[in-house]
């Protein structure tokens, strides 16, 4: 079996798979090639490759040869026209928003999986990339937010005065969320965070922030860890809270995703009117829409006094790191479709194997994502 491995093209800084991890596949008889320079911005130069084994090639002769193809981002049209009858295509496409790449993949007859739907259950840990990807994100949005918010994180008392320290609100509580508390926290800020699930409140607590608490939310808990579709009245309910807690924060990071849907705007014209000028907000749910009135995807805009960053691939800032995790749920993941001889093997039994499978001969093989096409 031929294995590729692709340079992103959407200045997307990382790789799918380090020279050191496509030398395990090497190990196993797997024949690996990668795109020349696909790891030039994650610190993986070409020679580096070459050290394990693997061959460099140009980008055509990947798609064109490889049987496994590893792609971060979604291909475009022309690309999966280029792959081989019955290839198999593995990233991370957000494929109820993409619906035409799974439609590409069906004309092509290739399979297409999709990391980002692998069931969120204790086995498939080793295997998520959203939040390997997330606890990146969440560290790096405080980071940034500090370069850009114009005064001190931390409290600082000096003889030329004191320094009140930085009231931050973050906006959910998953992988993203609770590293950025940790981060946020670690530089001195005073945090307070809002989800909809109340049970998250022990762990946002135990990291030392105030939790936003509002009655009345939907149950999540069968949502694997996500957010879900909340009702008008709490919906009101929320605002109302978040409002009073925005009007005093300097840096707002919202992480507020639902599945499939377009991100919940959370935060108003009127609550950005509210805010100081010179406050700052991060907004990772840039990508699906954004969760204020004014986020503008891999944008950075100025709002009544208010800098907004809209960013939902703020892990790309960090590849070595990023590249580095989500290689190796890729092999973690490539172990349940490689056999021990190196040949590839999808096995649909397997409930990981086909929660992430979009797309299977010549088929729509996704419940979801088949409601959408249909």
């Amino acid at each position: 079996m031929i294995l590729g491995i692709l340079k992103e093209n959407s200045g997307d800084k990382r790789v799918s798979l380090l020279p050191e991890q496509a030398a395990v596949l090497v190990a196993k008889q797997v024949s690996v090639i990668v795109e020349t320079g696909a790891g030039d911005a994650a610190y993986a130069a070409d020679s580096t490759y070459t050290e394990k084994n693997v061959s460099v090639k140009d980008r055509s002769t990947v798609l064109s040869t490889a049987d496994l193809v590893l792609s971060i981002n979604p291909l475009s049209a022309s690309e999966m026209s280029q792959l081989k009858p019955g290839a198999v295509v593995l990233g991370t496409f957000q494929p109820l928003f993409n619906t035409d790449l799974v439609k590409q993949a069906i004309d092509k007859k290739a399979s297409l999986f999709s990391m980002d739907m692998i069931p969120r259950t204790t086995r498939a840990q080793s295997m998520d990339v959203l939040s390997s990807q997330a606890n990146i994100a969440g560290y790096r949005a405080v980071l940034l937010a500090a370069t850009m918010f114009p005064k001190y994180f931390p409290m600082f008392m000096t003889a030329a005065g004191s320094i009140p320290p930085a009231k931050m609100v973050i906006i959910g509580a998953g992988v993203a969320g609770l590293q950025a508390i940790a981060t946020a926290k670690r530089l001195g800020a005073v945090v307070e965070v809002s989800d909809t699930r109340p049970q998250v409140k022990e762990e946002v607590m135990s990291l030392g922030a105030k939790f936003i608490e509002v009655e009345g939310a939907a149950d999540a808990s069968k949502a694997g860890g996500y957010a879900v579709e909340q009702s008008e009245e709490f919906k009101q309910r929320q605002q109302q809270r978040l409002a009073e807690s925005i009007a005093k924060a300097d840096i707002i990071i919202t992480t507020a995703q639902i599945p499939g849907k377009k991100a919940p705007v959370l935060i108003t014209d009127a609550m950005l009117k509210s805010m100081k000028p010179g406050s700052v907000v991060i907004d990772l749910a840039a990508a699906t829409g954004g969760n204020t009135v004014a986020t503008k995807n891999n944008e950075t805009v100025v709002y009544e006094g208010v800098t907004i960053l809209g960013n939902s691939n703020l892990a790309s800032d960090m590849p070595s790191d990023a590249s580095k995790l989500y290689g190796k749920n890729i092999l973690n993941f490539l172990q349940l479709i490689i056999t021990k001889e190196g040949a590839l093997e999808l096995n649909f039994e397997d409930d990981l194997v086909k929660g992430c499978c979009m797309a299977h001969e010549g088929a729509v093989a996704n419940e979801r994502v088949a409601a959408l096409i249909n």
